[in-house]
């Protein structure tokens, strides 16, 4: 049993539940760390924390740390998007993750809508997916100079609609090319790369991020995975974590990171 999760929104960015109703549920399933993860300020965006909601977030998970010490190990993180400003110091680490492309000051963001997708690759990148996806690979390979990031977030998001309304050639070689490119940079910055069941708990996808032959790659390079959920919601903690330590399994991994207030550990699997 994985029993720690370390990518986690409330509702003082885009999720659903209080901060203390994400503790009160991992500790009802008997987690032995919950990291929080809301999302960094980042302009007007809605999925994101405001200014306001920035401050709150730190002192309500720092409250929360002491409030439940006895029965669970509370960490609080941020994810950082590429493009956000805010200041990073003073969190327990930091997912670094790449949310969208700014072109010609219009954000084209990989996780909206498919439709917003394709249109974006039609007006900015002649109809040309793969142009988008090297573009989208360059800015992830530069996520840990630009965030300090602990963990790379969902390495390959660009590929949520995938299932349902394919837009990128993954078997492409300039498709391949870039999202390698992408790795050879990160497996020299010591970061972690997280198998996120997000996408699966909400529908739009059967297996997580990334895909198999990226996440083969990434273990031939020789860098460490960690297991999250994307979570939204308090029921999706640990979603489907079964699912992608089998797939760590099978792109042969030996073991996972976890994360304590002591820093990166790993376990066997």
């Amino acid at each position: 049993m994985i029993n720690r999760d370390y990518h986690i929104h409330t509702n003082l960015c885009d999720g659903k539940d209080t901060p203390e109703d994400m503790v009160l549920a991992a500790i009802n399933k008997g987690f032995e760390t919950l990291g929080f993860s809301g999302h960094s300020p980042l302009g007007s965006e809605y999925w994101c924390m405001s200014s306001e909601n920035f401050e709150v977030y730190k002192k309500e998970i720092n409250s929360l740390k002491e409030k439940y010490k006895d029965k669970i190990e509370i960490l609080c993180g941020i994810e950082q998007d590429y493009y956000s400003e805010t200041s990073t110091e003073g969190f327990d680490y930091v997912i670094g993750s790449v949310h969208g492309i700014k072109v010609s000051d219009e954000m084209i963001y990989m996780d909206d809508t498919a439709n917003a997708l394709q249109k974006g690759i039609n007006k900015h990148f002649g109809g040309d997916a793969l142009l988008l996806a090297e573009r989208y690979f360059e800015l992830v390979a530069d996520i840990k100079n630009k965030t300090g990031a602990t963990i790379v977030g969902h390495f390959d998001l660009l590929l949520k609609f995938e299932e349902r309304n394919p837009l990128f050639d993954t078997s492409n070689p300039r498709y391949i090319a870039a999202a390698k490119r992408a790795i050879d940079t990160l497996s020299a910055e010591n970061v972690l790369f997280e198998i996120n069941t997000g996408a699966m708990s909400r529908g739009y996808k059967s297996v997580p991020y990334p895909e198999k032959q990226m996440l083969e790659y990434i273990r031939k390079k020789g860098c460490d995975i960690i297991l999250t959920s994307d979570c939204h919601q308090k029921d999706s903690l640990g979603f489907a974590f079964c699912d992608a330590l089998k797939l760590a399994k099978e792109c042969s991994f030996e073991r996972i990171a976890y994360l304590t207030k002591n820093g990166i550990k790993y376990m066997d699997i």
